[in-house]
Parts: structure tokens; C-alpha cells; sequence
């Protein structure tokens, strides 16, 4: 039992350096390249979007086709490998122009598909489920954890150097994801399963279904939430960024709670936070100053830190470990194309509409999906957990 608990205790606090490593990274790069394209190359809003795009499609590819493709072995070399070119992309960023940015996009992209699904899969990795959902919880509040103490480092060196520089201060926390790597933990299986019977599983449907509700939002948001407050409010550039801080820490505190006490039945905690997310888009439209701005973007934490780690539990719930790898790249693949599809869409429709009403009008698609999911599972197994 002792060794069983500081097994476990070593696997999280492992579980929560690179996790934290790796998203902050992850999510400086997605959500900066965007002002890089917009503040220094000078693209208009629908360019921004589609090179916002490029990363998240590239990512697809990765995530959808190459991660799901190979065995265990080839999966941890190509982990490895992808963390050092990360490390490298940044100093790439740093000497970008109009023309190199969308290269170096892409590549970045297809390597942070052979990073993240991985970095799911090692958590839920547990000898028993309890354990199993638990580690998943920490998952998610490292993640939630990175983009506090990403977004925070980027403000405070905002007001230090520009958009192309602050990629070259985020090469000390990439490098610590680097070294870090070639000790993730990989499945011990001799075969895993592949290819699409992975897209009929429960726990994939179900969590497809759940993440939609709160990822459309979320993936305008990431690139387009600094950008609105700085054309709403003309604030300053590290104040326009510092709107993802009362965000994430939202998260974060929502998700630790959810490790301290997990929750068994997801119902209510999922019809609440699909809740808050209609009304926190409803509020992006009406806040009438900054500040009330600030208190709409902190509640949509809430939604934020909630409803992607019920998600992964669902496919904890519902597949073996031999599955898990497919369905957790197929899950993340799902969340690239909404990362790819939603900026894109939102890039182009804000030219027409402004994007303050372009982000309220996503209500529509979050109503359309929660009703669908709850109708689907709203009695299921995978959703009422052990009782």
C-alpha cells in the first residue's frame, strides 16, 4: 500500500511539471502567434485566423492520423523528438516574417499533436480507476495551472519587450518539457487498438459531444479574446493580454476542486457549466466597462476548468487501456478541428458583424449540442458513474 501511494505521489508530481511545461508553451504559441500576425506582420483579422488555423490543422494531422498510427516505442521517440522542436520553433518565431510564420506554424502545430495526446494518455495510466480519475483531474488542473503561469510570465514580460521577443523568454520552460520527456510513461501493451472503431466508442462520442459544448468559444477565445479587448477598451498590449489571467486561474481553482473531490455523477456539474457559458457569451456582448469585462471572462473559467476533464473521464470510463491511446488522439483531433474550423469562421465573420457579436452569436451551437448530448446520455452509465 505504501509503495502503491508513493508510486502514485512520483507519477503526479511528474505528471504535473510536464504537463505544466508543455501547455504553457503550447498555449504562448497559440495564442501569441495571433499577435505576432496581427501587430507585427500586419494581417488583417481574417489572416490572423487563418493562421491560427494552419497550427490547429497541422496538429489535426498529427493527432487524427500519425500519433494513432504508431506503436508505443515510435510514439515515445517521436515525443521526444517533438518537445527539442519546439524548443527551436520559438527561436524560429523570433526571426519570422510574412512568408517563414506560416511554416514554422505548421510544423509547430504537428508537433504539439505528438505531444498532447500522449501527455492524457500517461495519466490515465493508474493501476485502479479511482486512481485512474484522480490523476486525470491533476491533468487537467496542471493544464489549467500552465495557463495561469504562461499568460502570466507573457504579461509581465510584455511590458518589458514586443510580440517577437517574448518567444525567445518562453526557450527555458520548453527546454524543462524537453528533458522531462524521455521519462513519460507509455502504454505496456502488445497491441493497442487502431484506426476508426475507436470513432464508435462511447466514451468518444460522449466526450466529443461534451467538449463542444465549451471548445467553440474557447477556440475563438484563444485567438481572438486579446484582440477584442484591446478594440473594445484600447487598453495597452500587456493589459489586453492579461484578459486570460482572471480566466485561467477561474480554471485552475475549478479544477483543483475536482481533484481534492472528484465527482462521481457529471450530470448536474455539466447542465451548470453549459449554463454559465451561454450566459458568460450572452455578457461578452453587454459589458459596458473593462473591469465587468474581466468578471464575464472569469466566469466562463468556471466552464473552462470543468467540463474538459469530465470529458477525458468519460473515456477513462469507457475504454481499456489498449483503446485509449486511439480514442484520446481521436478526442484531441476533434478539438483541432474546432481549433481550426472556429477562428477561421470567426476571423471571417467579424469583418462583417464586429467581434463582439460574432462571439455572442456561439450561443447557438453550444444550445444545439448540449441538447443533443443530454438527450444521448443523460441516464448513461458514463455519466452517472459508480453508485
Amino acid at each position: 500500500m505504501a509503495e502503491h501511494k508513493s508510486s502514485l505521489i512520483y507519477a503526479a508530481i511528474f505528471l504535473v511539471l510536464i504537463t505544466v511545461s508543455d501547455r504553457a508553451t503550447n498555449n504562448m504559441v497559440t495564442t501569441t502567434v495571433p499577435l505576432l500576425g496581427k501587430y507585427v506582420l500586419h494581417f488583417s483579422n481574417t489572416v490572423v485566423g487563418l493562421l491560427s488555423s494552419v497550427i490547429f490543422a497541422f496538429t489535426f494531422v498529427a493527432t487524427s492520423y500519425i500519433n494513432p498510427s504508431l506503436n508505443a516505442i515510435t510514439r515515445k521517440r517521436a515525443f521526444i523528438l517533438s518537445n527539442g522542436f519546439i524548443v527551436l520553433s520559438l527561436l524560429l518565431y523570433y526571426y519570422s516574417n510574412v512568408f517563414t510564420v506560416w511554416f514554422i506554424s505548421a510544423l509547430a502545430g504537428l508537433t504539439f499533436g505528438l505531444i498532447m495526446p500522449n501527455l492524457i494518455t500517461a495519466a490515465s495510466l493508474a493501476n485502479d480507476q479511482k486512481s485512474a480519475e484522480r490523476l486525470l483531474a491533476l491533468y487537467s488542473t496542471s493544464l489549467s495551472l500552465s495557463l495561469i503561469i504562461g499568460p502570466a510570465l507573457e504579461t509581465y514580460f510584455l511590458t518589458r519587450v514586443g510580440y517577437r521577443e517574448i518567444f525567445l523568454w518562453f526557450i527555458p520552460l520548453a527546454m524543462v518539457a524537453f528533458i522531462l520527456s524521455t521519462k513519460l510513461k507509455f502504454p505496456e501493451v502488445n497491441r493497442e487498438s487502431k484506426g476508426i472503431s475507436a470513432l464508435r466508442n462511447k466514451g468518444f462520442v460522449s466526450s466529443i459531444l461534451s467538449i463542444t459544448t465549451y471548445n467553440i468559444p474557447f477556440a475563438a477565445f484563444t485567438t481572438f479574446l486579446a484582440i477584442l479587448a484591446k478594440e473594445r477598451f484600447n487598453v495597452p498590449d500587456f493589459e489586453a493580454y492579461s484578459v486570460f489571467l482572471p480566466f485561467f486561474t477561474i480554471s485552475f481553482l475549478t479544477r483543483l476542486s475536482m481533484t481534492i473531490r472528484p465527482f462521481s455523477d457529471l450530470r448536474m456539474p455539466l447542465a451548470i457549466s453549459i449554463g454559465i457559458t451561454i450566459a458568460g457569451l450572452l455578457g461578452t456582448l453587454y459589458a459596458p466597462s473593462y473591469i465587468t469585462f474581466l468578471l464575464v471572462i472569469a466566469l466562463l473559467g468556471i466552464p473552462h476548468g470543468s467540463i474538459f476533464p469530465m470529458s477525458t473521464i468519460m473515456i477513462s470510463r469507457a475504454t481499456t487501456i489498449a483503446e485509449r491511446n486511439a480514442v484520446n488522439s481521436y478526442f484531441l483531433a476533434y478539438n483541432n478541428v474546432l481549433f481550426l474550423a472556429v477562428p477561421a469562421i470567426v476571423g471571417f465573420v467579424s469583418t462583417f458583424l464586429g467581434l463582439s457579436l460574432t462571439m455572442t452569436l456561439l450561443v447557438f451551437p453550444v444550445l444545439v449540442t448540449a441538447i443533443t448530448f443530454f438527450k444521448m446520455f443523460w441516464r448513461d452509465e458514463i455519466l452517472r458513474g459508480l453508485e
